[in-house]
């Protein structure tokens, strides 16, 4: 921890990484909290590993025909938002199962990106690193690229704040009242689709899902309305990113995979510590 404190003073890339946490964390606090509360991580899943489809297909062009504009990033975003895109219209006009379509996505999204990674020169060390994270590669451009994302995703969390709150916890009773659900449940997967691609960079496209719901289930035991949840599981957020970059710093540990960790612990004994808070405050304990 000392060592990592005084080498954040001096290196670039660790500051970039620590500012990349904070960041994550405003975004992952405010659609975490619509992804838990709507009960669709599964969904958040099948977006999360379609990704790197399209983070394979834009270095194959970037590398092989001569497209330095196409950053990876950005094949991330375009297959992100295609995929909640497919998901999302599958899901409100098909007859397909939802889970059918979450799976096919899942599957070939997956598959086309290791398609394009095998047939790209080089060995792809730092597009394999979306698996598991690194944010210590995380660069200036790259940062702002997350500031960017970051500010959309903010802003439309908030604007619509009130529909979404409506359509997550009760979508009966927001057709009544004239909002249009299938709109709404539509920019709600492409916020989770951008927030995706935010904690890819971050943690990997693996432990995704963990970011996105532990941070706000803790928050649950202590937010009684959807704003403080979002507050609470933001801040979360933004502190275990810090914590596991600083506790993985000196042992060279995965950032990613700490974060997790020290996430999860938490998790457990802020949820077993709460029931045990209740079993004694219950009548006849």
């Amino acid at each position: 921890m000392v060592e990592f404190l005084a080498d954040l003073q001096t290196h670039a890339f660790l500051q970039n990484a620590l500012l990349t946490g904070i960041l994550a964390g405003v975004a992952c606090g405010i659609v975490g909290s619509y992804v838990v509360t709507r009960r669709i991580t599964y969904i958040a899943g099948g977006i999360a590993h379609s990704v790197l489809g399209g983070m394979g297909a834009a270095r194959y062009f970037q590398t092989v025909h001569g497209w330095e504009w196409l950053h990876p990033f950005y094949g991330a975003v375009a297959a992100a938002l295609a995929a909640a895109v497919v998901i999302g219209v599958v899901s409100l006009t098909a007859k397909q199962r939802e889970d059918t379509t979450i799976g096919a996505v899942w599957a070939i999204g997956m598959a086309v990106g290791i398609l394009f990674i095998s047939g790209t020169p080089g060995y792809n060390q730092d597009l394999m690193s979306y698996l598991f994270g690194n944010i210590l590669m995380v660069s200036s451009k790259d940062l702002w690229l997350i500031v960017a994302l970051d500010a959309l995703v903010v802003l439309v969390g908030l604007v619509f704040y009130n529909s979404l709150l409506a359509v997550c916890f009760d979508e009966e009773f927001a057709r009544l009242r004239g909002i249009r659900v299938e709109i709404y449940y539509l920019v709600l997967l492409c916020l989770t689709a951008l927030t995706v691609v935010l904690l890819a960079t971050v943690v990997g496209i693996v432990m995704v899902i963990a970011l996105l719901t532990l941070p706000v289930a803790i928050a649950g035991e202590f937010a009684t309305k959807l704003w403080q949840m979002m507050v609470f599981s933001s801040l979360l957020t933004a502190i275990f990113t810090s914590l596991g970059l600083a506790v993985s710093y000196g042992p060279n540990l995965p950032a990613g995979a700490t974060t997790i960790v020290l996430a999860g612990f938490v998790y457990l004994a802020v949820t077993v510590g709460a029931r045990a808070l209740r079993a004694c405050r219950a009548p006849g304990s």
